[in-house]
């Protein structure tokens, strides 16, 4: 079933940078699409972004052009480089494995999150 355990997370202000990690095992990791969703406090998840085993990304309208999702196999990690951070990128940040209709079904293939908060 595989474990996913995110990292990275934290408090920036607004215009600031952070990478999150998520560190895959458990299946094999380089055949996998692999997603970054959030959740923000009261509100449903959201898709932000999806990487396939070829390395082709996509990305929501709100991130596009500021996230960066990237992978290394050879580390079984998926990473996630957020620059120009707003207020409302601040929410609970989950890698999942699958594509972006699947990474949002499965809420229970999710890693435990991690917490980005962009405030001043």
């Amino acid at each position: 079933q595989g474990q996913l355990v995110e990292s990275g997370g934290g408090l920036v202000q607004p215009g600031g940078s952070l990478r999150l990690s998520c560190a895959a095992s458990g299946f094999t990791f380089s055949t996998n699409s692999m997603t970054w969703v959030r959740q923000a406090p009261g509100k449903g998840p959201e898709w932000v972004s999806s990487i396939n085993y070829r390395g082709d990304t996509t990305y929501a309208e709100p991130v596009k052009g500021r996230f960066t999702i990237s992978r290394v196999n050879d580390k079984n990690t998926l990473y996630l480089q957020m620059n120009s951070l707003k207020p409302e990128d601040t929410a609970l940040y989950y890698c999942s494995r699958g594509s972006k209709d699947y990474a949002l079904r499965s809420p229970g293939d999710w890693g435990q999150g991690t917490q980005v908060t962009v405030s001043s």
